[in-house]
């Protein structure tokens, strides 16, 4: 079973330990630099506890007795101490941003390669944006994980645990005294962060919402030109953004109010110090020293816990990030090669469909008990009213979907018998919406393939009379295609097409429309050489323009998702059936009067 479109609006918990172990084994493979910078985070926590420690020995040992020789070396060791702790943050930053640039991109990587391994069902389920969401902003997040989260977080615990040991050992009653505030900074950082993970949640849905919007936008921006779309989708973006806005000032109001309540609960615990320190000076209970160094450490205790809560608030992010990341990832493809396929590839090119139903959504069928053959080499069209299903024949043959009831088989064999790749090389489709990819007019044709050769794309390229054109262009075989072919009319991005899908040699020829947007001129070039090219190859055509058929071996009549008529062109034409009508629509005003009708032979109803 397929997933369901992938939900933004994940409520799941702030920490999910299934979740941060699969998390932490993306670190197993850079556990040396793991290991390096928990190194450097202990070192550098432990060296930052005794700066106060030097500051009480220097007021209590050197300066109270005017030692300036002694003060002179705790000065030096203290700045020692200072720029070794710098060090160690460095070493600790650098590591840990260098190991979470790797992890992203290996992640990334992941998402990719499994994008491409799912079913088109899965596209036409979940918008563009929510998907790059995934491989953009939640990898960002996790990203902030593991370079600011998961291994920061020890330091943070061990400066809290170095200072609090320090405090004891030094006044137990004073520590106390700071002690009394931490269930207060408790109460208000629970709060906090019981508000502010449903500010993330809101922001995270907006940002996936804006992707996907501009993502559609973007794209069919000639559409929304053409139809002076342009007010209404401002107003909907308006809309999609101030969504965004009202998420994120709700998330900066939280932050606005939890940090000046840090601050002041830090406030409150020196003026605590300060106060009941002051009276045990006075009573010659406690030095001057350890005073000063209490109301340092006070600060210090502090800054660790402010820390921490901002780390929760990056767990909580990693932790809706990942869910979302690894819903994707564990969806299985519903369309995958066998585990034990019977056949890599095609080797003569017969294709039956036997009994073929199908529909997109489940109680709207497209298909209904289609039956057809076509023998190697042979070449039969499809044609009938727009919404026939006769597309869908073509992506039911590429496997894109699987059926809902019948059989495929191709040389005998049961496609979904064959290895998935295998078959699709064998399969060379000129869709009518052509697609090309950014870079040059070669790579385009190639898609990659290194084993074809210059001779066969020059050979593929003059056979779909695609020269004439290429001449004409700046750099020819050499010139950049803009993003999908843009810089291209559509008549020559269907010819690209043609020229790639001979390039790549495929047992089996398929043309959805692929003359539908090439002039008359270059349609009457492409026709003259169609009868070389389809020679040993099995061809299954599509068109709305019948003159591009009317030599087809045989033509297969779909309406209303099933095979109403079959035969030959003037077959078909002599029945007077739904053939015949599609063709007086188009030639009305050329034909003569219509032939009278004649039996059939070869036609079925």
């Amino acid at each position: 079973m397929t997933a369901e479109p992938q939900d933004d609006q994940i409520a799941g918990k702030a920490y999910d330990a299934r979740l941060m172990r699969r998390l932490l084994s993306y670190i197993r493979p850079h556990r040396r630099a793991a290991a390096l910078a928990l190194l450097y985070i202990m070192a550098g926590s432990g060296l930052s506890v005794l700066p106060p420690l030097l500051t009480k020995t220097a007021i209590d040992r050197f300066i109270s007795r005017g030692d300036l020789s002694g003060l002179n070396r705790i000065a030096l060791l203290y700045v020692l101490t200072l720029v070794a702790v710098f060090w160690f943050s460095y070493g600790q930053a650098w590591v840990l941003n260098v190991m979470g640039q790797k992890i992203m991109v290996e992640l990334r990587m992941s998402i990719f390669r499994h994008l491409q391994r799912l079913e088109i069902a899965f596209f036409d389920r979940n918008p563009v944006g929510r998907l790059m969401t995934r491989v953009t902003t939640d990898v960002d997040a996790l990203n902030e994980l593991f370079t600011a989260g998961v291994i920061s977080v020890v330091g943070d615990v061990c400066t809290l645990a170095g200072i609090v040991v320090v405090l004891f050992l030094i006044n137990v009653k004073l520590a106390l005294a700071i002690f009394s505030v931490v269930p207060l900074l408790f109460l208000i950082t629970f709060v906090f962060k019981l508000k502010v993970r449903d500010s993330f949640r809101r922001v995270r849905t907006a940002v996936a919402r804006i992707n996907a919007f501009l993502q559609e936008n973007l794209t069919g921006s000639a559409v929304v030109q053409l139809f002076h779309q342009e007010e209404k989708q401002y107003r909907r973006f308006v809309a999609v953004n101030r969504e965004h806005l009202e998420a994120n000032l709700q998330s900066i109001f939280y932050y606005a109010v939890f940090y000046p309540l840090l601050e002041l609960v830090g406030a409150l615990a020196v003026a605590l110090i300060v106060w009941y320190g002051g009276l045990q000076v006075f009573a010659g209970t406690l030095t001057l020293g350890a005073l000063v160094a209490f109301i340092q450490y006070s600060e210090r205790f502090f800054r660790p816990i402010s820390d921490l809560s901002e780390k929760y608030n990056i767990l909580q992010q990693a932790m809706a990030s990942a869910e979302r990341i690894f819903k994707l990832l564990d969806t299985r493809p519903a369309i995958a090669s066998p585990a034990r396929p019977r056949r890599a590839g095609v080797r003569e090119g017969s294709v039956e469909f036997r009994n073929v139903s199908f529909a997109y959504t489940p109680g709207t069928p497209v298909l209904q008990d289609i039956s057809f053959a076509v023998e190697p080499g042979e070449r039969v069209a499809l044609v009938g009213a727009t919404g026939a299903g006769k597309s869908t024949v073509i992506a039911l043959l590429s496997r894109f979907y699987d059926v809902v009831s019948g059989q495929i088989l191709v040389d005998g064999i049961d496609i979904r018998d064959y290895d998935l790749q295998g078959l699709r090389r064998s399969i060379g489709v000129v869709l009518q919406d052509v697609f090309l990819f950014s870079g040059t007019v070669a790579d385009n044709i190639r898609l990659g393939n290194e084993a074809i050769t210059d001779e066969a794309m020059r050979g593929a390229i003059e056979a779909a009379q695609a020269w004439p054109f290429i001449r004409r262009l700046d750099r020819q075989l050499d010139t950049p295609v803009g993003e999908r072919g843009s810089t291209l009319s559509a008549g020559q991005r269907q010819l690209l097409a043609f020229a790639r899908a001979l390039a790549h040699d495929p047992r089996i020829l398929v043309l959805d429309e692929a003359t539908s947007s090439i002039d008359t001129e270059t349609e009457i070039m492409i026709r003259q050489a169609l009868a070389r090219l389809l020679e040993g190859r099995t061809a299954i055509m599509i068109a709305h323009r019948l003159s591009t058929i009317q030599r087809a071996d045989r033509i297969i009549v779909l309406h209303h998702g099933r095979i109403r008529e079959t035969g030959t062109h003037q077959e078909l034409l002599h029945a007077r059936g739904i053939y015949w009508k599609l063709y007086q629509l188009q030639y009305q005003d050329q034909l003569p009067a219509p032939p009278a009708p004649a039996p059939l032979h070869g036609s079925a109803s």
